[in-house]
């Protein structure tokens, strides 16, 4: 059995018309209302930078050695979440975490492999490298969340729960 915390990590926004990040506030939410694992850790508000980002998150691999991180971003563009399969670099990187066993369940969650090009990929990749060089029992995963809104959010927050709670068992 894998020991340590679950850390999740969220992102600070970026663009000046946000006043905050879907990854943030989703998981603010499920921090208020105590729906997160016990032993989850939360890094909030990760800069979204291509050497802050990598650097913040892998320190707090190195220090925690959690069995699991679910690194979350925001997506505007996309309805529902979205779990990350790769990450693209100079080679493709694979998560460990078998993630249509992980959905089964979930209400408006997908498997992608598109962590796009900008510091989301980018941090994905390095955390997912970093595991590798060190050998580390952490399982990565990476997370898109939607813009909040009324209809889905429910769903959402649901659906993160419980891609929480299978990752911390």
């Amino acid at each position: 059995m894998k020991t340590g915390p679950l850390l999740i990590t969220s992102f600070q926004p970026w663009r000046a018309h946000q006043r905050s990040n879907s990854s943030d506030d989703l998981i603010a939410d499920l921090h208020s209302q105590e729906r997160l694992p016990a032993d989850a850790i939360w890094l909030r508000r990760v800069p979204v930078s291509f050497p802050l980002a990598p650097l913040r998150v892998m320190s707090e691999i190195y220090r925690l050695r959690p069995r699991a991180v679910i690194c979350c971003g925001m997506a505007e563009g996309r309805s529902c979440l979205s779990l990350e399969q790769q990450a693209k670099g100079p080679r493709v990187l694979q998560t460990s975490v078998n993630l249509p066993e992980l959905l089964t369940g979930t209400m408006l969650s997908e498997v992608s492999d598109d962590a796009g090009w900008y510091v989301c990929n980018h941090l994905y990749y390095s955390v997912l490298e970093f595991i590798e060089k060190l050998n580390l029992e952490t399982q990565g995963l990476f997370v898109h969340i939607p813009a909040l809104s009324p209809p889905s959010k429910a769903l959402i927050l649901n659906d993160f729960v419980h891609i929480a709670a299978r990752l911390s068992q």
